[in-house]
């Protein structure tokens, strides 16, 4: 390396002359040459910050539970914002949003977010509701006697998915679902057309007169009210 040096001083490029030293059996890379030289340098103030802020977040983010059930610290959860306070006050006085901020996203963590409440009962302006013909009785004689409908909402990456199922309460079954990316008439009207097809299909029609269908009370369904006797 002293040789180098040397030859460097001289105006010699590294490149080259590393070059015609490989050729020559002396296997010595221009990179080797740097890291040798910076060995000697001072490490600069941020990296140093940086790593120490580094394994204060991953040891907030990431500690597990002492009780062994596995669940994450509630300090875990904290956004950018949150973990910078939490870090000034528990570990490091000086640690600076930035460096909590690459920190984070070195580790590949991100505070959990509020998500919009999705309401899927919202009732009438009117007001007006059917009455309960079936008095809140979640029992049944026999197949195609009462149904209740009902629908509810999946979280996913892409948004909420409504999904909307028929039961038959003697049977404890369900007939029938159809998933919808919103709340519209088709996502129950579909799934009550298919059980009416599906009961035809194995020879156990739904007769007119004799099928409660039992809903919930929202006016965004066509349905406006708690039972409805089948058509």
């Amino acid at each position: 390396m002293g040789f180098i040096d040397t030859m460097r001083a001289q105006g010699h490029a590294v490149e080259s002359f590393c070059r015609v030293l490989r050729e020559q059996g002396c296997q010595v890379a221009a990179r080797t040459y740097r890291m040798w030289k910076q060995r000697g340098r001072r490490v600069a103030a941020r990296t140093v910050a940086d790593a120490q802020v580094l394994d204060a977040v991953r040891e907030v983010a990431l500690t597990i539970a002492r009780d062994g059930s596995g669940k994450l610290t509630p300090e875990g959860l904290y956004g950018r914002r949150k973990m910078t306070a939490y870090i000034r006050c528990t570990r490091l006085p000086e640690a600076s949003f930035g460096s909590i901020d690459r920190a984070m996203r070195a580790l590949g963590l991100n505070g959990v977010r509020r998500g919009k409440k999705v309401r899927t009962t919202i009732p009438a302006k009117d007001g007006h509701r059917a009455g309960d013909l079936h008095n809140r009785n979640f029992t049944a004689t026999a197949p195609n006697r009462v149904w209740v409908t009902d629908f509810t909402y999946v979280r996913t990456w892409a948004g909420f998915v409504y999904v909307a199922f028929v039961l038959d309460v003697f049977a404890q079954r369900i007939v029938a679902w159809h998933a919808a990316s919103s709340m519209v008439t088709d996502l129950v009207m579909t799934p009550l057309r298919m059980a009416l097809w599906q009961r035809d299909r194995e020879g156990r029609p739904a007769l007119p007169g004799e099928l409660i269908h039992r809903s919930d009370a929202g006016s965004q369904l066509r349905f406006r009210g708690r039972c409805n006797t089948a058509l």
